[in-house]
């Protein structure tokens, strides 16, 4: 009996499958999900998210959200999302070092655009350390 994964964004479904098993990163530390999981709704961390469909793991970035499990579907509606074959790694380094300098000259900055800045800085480096992993 296999999972239903979906992952959303606020602009767009961006992984929507079958599968065998998925590994969540959360404020509480990583779970694994397989078919029949307990009910659970769980707050998700920027992090790796490795998805199990037969013999091949495939990698994919979040950043912030929420993970709903009923059974044999998981729903996460994250802040950010990516497969880790779309990465362009130039860009990431390219927005990472943009928003490490906007918060190096921040002085009068408001809180709420600091946080979307570090928020930024979090989920790039994420997607540098997944895209570096394979080599």
């Amino acid at each position: 009996m296999p999972l239903t994964l979906e992952i959303v964004t606020p602009e767009a479904k961006v992984y929507s499958d079958t599968i065998d098993s998925v590994v969540i990163p959360t404020v509480e530390g990583e779970i694994g999900v397989l078919p029949g999981h307990i009910p659970l709704l769980t707050q998700v961390e920027d992090g790796e998210l490795r998805v199990t469909k037969g013999a091949a793991t495939q990698l994919l970035v979040v950043s912030g959200g929420f993970a709903q499990i009923d059974g044999d579907r998981v729903r996460i509606l994250a802040e950010n999302a990516i497969n880790e074959e779309k990465i362009d790694e130039h860009a990431v380094e390219a927005a990472l070092k943009r928003a490490e300098e906007q918060l190096r000259e921040a002085k009068d900055m408001d809180p709420q655009q600091y946080e979307q800045l570090q928020s930024m800085v979090r989920y790039s480096g994420v997607q540098l350390a997944v895209k570096r992993k394979k080599r």
